[in-house]
Order: structure tokens, then C-alpha cells, then sequence
């Protein structure tokens, strides 16, 4: 458990966001709070599998460079990219060049637009698995969780790449399906506050069908 520490303007944060400026404000301004748009949602798939085997930080400095790379994470036209694309992109030294990596993004945005014509949107499949905040251990003290798991194995059942149980608990946590702030952290409450305020999306009409 990571506990907290005292940020610049002397109040409690999350103890992982220490390491620098950027990291406290992804801490403050985004970490956690509930996301509903199916780009931003594809963006946190991409950068987490992006980020396997590294550290978050390294993302998070090249996260204009991946930005400009896969045109915004609009899912579109990253399902459009092509093995030229993968060749160009093999060569931006402003993003993380690994071929498997590069290549599951734009599979994974594939597998998106089927999922999106199945339940109307990814956020509406997303957020089925969030779990009873009731039932998570104190924060910070796992890394996967039975709901990761369940979303990790339907993903890769339906296709989707770089996709683990831990990587999809990362995920998890940074879109607000977990509030893992550390208690005592002052963002924990407005990250409360933010997720009773956020409307579900809805499935589709064909999803909800007997």
C-alpha cells in the first residue's frame, strides 16, 4: 500500500506521484476519474499496453507523441492503418517502437468497432465490469482483481491484444471503474464525488434484447 505524502502545496496525495510535476497532475486531474468517451477509453487501452514492462512515466512524457502517432486514438482510422503504418511508425522515436505493441493498437481498434456495433459503444462494455466499491480491499493493495480477470479473458476472447488481467486492473484504475486513491488522499473524495455523478453509459437497445 503506498500511503501518502505531502505534495508541494502541502496537502496529502497518492505516494507514487511524487516522482515528478507530471505525475502529480495526472494524479490530480485524471487518475481515477470516471471516463465515458470512447476515444479517451481507447487511448487507456493503447497507452497501458504501451506501458507493459515499463513504468507509466515513460508514457506519460511520450503521450503527444503516441497522440500524434495513432491520429488522436480516433478508433477509426487507427483500424485503418496499415503494415506501411507499422513500418513509418517503427521509426518515430518519439513513441515506444515495439513491432507487437504497435500492432495490437491497431487491432485492438478493429476489435473496438465490433464491440461498439455489438453494445453501441466501448464504454458500455467497459463499465459492466466495475466492481461493488464494497467489495475492494483497501487501495493499492492488489493488482489484479476478479473483474480484471473476467474483462481480460472475454477481451482475448474476442480478440484483443496486450490485454492481462494486471494490465486491465491498470486500466481500471485510471478510468474510474476502481477508485484506488490512497485514503487520506485529497483527490480520493473528489474522485467519489466525480463517479456518483457519472451516468452509466448505456448498452444498446440489441444488447438489452431477451
Amino acid at each position: 500500500m503506498s500511503g501518502t505524502m505531502i505534495a508541494p502545496d502541502g496537502r496529502p496525495r497518492c505516494h507514487w506521484c511524487a516522482i515528478g510535476p507530471d505525475m502529480l497532475a495526472y494524479h490530480d486531474r485524471e487518475w481515477g476519474f470516471p471516463v465515458g468517451d470512447d476515444r479517451l477509453l481507447f487511448e487507456k487501452f493503447c497507452l497501458e499496453g504501451f506501458q507493459s514492462g515499463l513504468s507509466w512515466r515513460t508514457i506519460l512524457t511520450k503521450r503527444e507523441n503516441f497522440r500524434a502517432a495513432f491520429h488522436g486514438f480516433d478508433i477509426a482510422r487507427v483500424a485503418a492503418m496499415t503494415d506501411a503504418d507499422i513500418g513509418r511508425l517503427l521509426q518515430n522515436e518519439g513513441i515506444i517502437r515495439n513491432r507487437a505493441k504497435i500492432a495490437a493498437a491497431i487491432n485492438n481498434a478493429k476489435r473496438a468497432q465490433d464491440l461498439i456495433g455489438e453494445v453501441g459503444s466501448l464504454a458500455a462494455y467497459v463499465w459492466r465490469f466495475e466492481p461493488a466499491a464494497e467489495n475492494l480491499p483497501p487501495p493499492q493493495t492488489i493488482t489484479t482483481s476478479p473483474e480484471s480477470i473476467a474483462l481480460s479473458k472475454d477481451l482475448k476472447k474476442r480478440g484483443w491484444a496486450f490485454v492481462g488481467p494486471t494490465t486491465v486492473f491498470a486500466m481500471m484504475q485510471a478510468l474510474g471503474l476502481v477508485n484506488d486513491h490512497a485514503h487520506g488522499c485529497v483527490t480520493r473524495d473528489a474522485v467519489a464525488a466525480a463517479r456518483a455523478g457519472f451516468r452509466l453509459p448505456a448498452l444498446s437497445r440489441v444488447e438489452k434484447s431477451p
